[in-house]
């Protein structure tokens, strides 16, 4: 191993490591286990260095993605245990791990629309057929911009600096490994939009709306939670829910 490398991993580790406390999770483990579906994606709210440096610069409360391909919703008894997900992880590159490694923190679930049991299959093997793939550390620029969890960075250049340098952690930070799995099944997150002239001048519209693929390193996890095209599920209203069964406390806290 190269010392610029050794020195990128010992960076890499630093960045993993909790800034913070943890906000317990809303959702029930069991609850968020019976709820997931092969083909979602799951947000979370980490609470790690480079989770907060994300979130400052993102916007936004999501700072990790992560794809489900393997449920356990036909279960008598959903565990997080035996719910597999695949994602991107800055120090281990692709791999997978179990649903109870989030289940302590916020998370959210992205479901993609109009999407066939074909279509979701092949996702997933590309998305498995990367597992094991793993990043180099050498390019230590693209990790010494998180050491600064909170950057003095105007709003409208942030979202740059996710993207800056050329280096393979880039690539794991900027949630592009799961822009890249729907886009191998040609699905959208958030395309540019633009308008050409219609191609049947004798419609009502004169101009047509095209959709143009967005490069996948330009995507942030926000942006799946932002997409018109991913459903937002929430498990405790997955189920039948019942606001008038709630009981309530007397107690006011401060």
């Amino acid at each position: 191993m190269s010392l610029l490398n050794k020195i990128g991993r010992m960076l890499a580790a630093y960045l993993e490591k909790p800034s913070g406390s943890i906000q317990p999770s809303t959702c029930k483990p069991e609850l968020l286990a019976s709820t997931i579906r092969v083909g979602d994606v799951l947000l979370v709210d980490g609470s790690s260095r480079i989770s907060t440096a994300i979130k400052y610069l993102t916007q936004s409360t999501w700072s990790h993605a992560a794809l489900c391909i393997a449920d356990d919703s036909k279960s008598a008894d959903p565990s997080c245990d035996n719910v597999t997900l695949v994602e991107a992880d800055v120090l281990d590159g692709i791999r997978t791990i179990a649903l109870s490694h989030y289940e302590h923190l916020h998370t959210r679930i992205c479901r993609p629309v109009g999407l066939n049991d074909e279509e979701i299959d092949s996702a997933i093997g590309f998305a498995a057929a990367q597992v094991g793939y793993q990043y180099d550390m050498k390019n230590v620029f693209d990790l010494m911009r998180y050491l600064v969890q909170t950057p003095p960075v105007p709003t409208r250049w942030r979202r740059k600096m996710l993207v800056l340098g050329s280096g393979d952690p880039t690539r794991a930070i900027c949630s592009s490994f799961i822009a890249q799995t729907f886009q191998s099944i040609r699905y959208p997150i958030l395309p540019h939009v633009f308008f050409e002239k219609a191609k049947q001048p004798h419609t009502k519209a004169y101009y047509d709306e095209v959709l143009q693929i967005r490069h996948h390193s330009q995507y942030v996890p926000r942006d799946f939670d932002l997409s018109p095209y991913f459903n937002i599920i929430k498990p405790t209203l997955s189920e039948t829910f019942d606001p008038h069964t709630l009981e309530w406390s007397e107690y006011q806290h401060t």
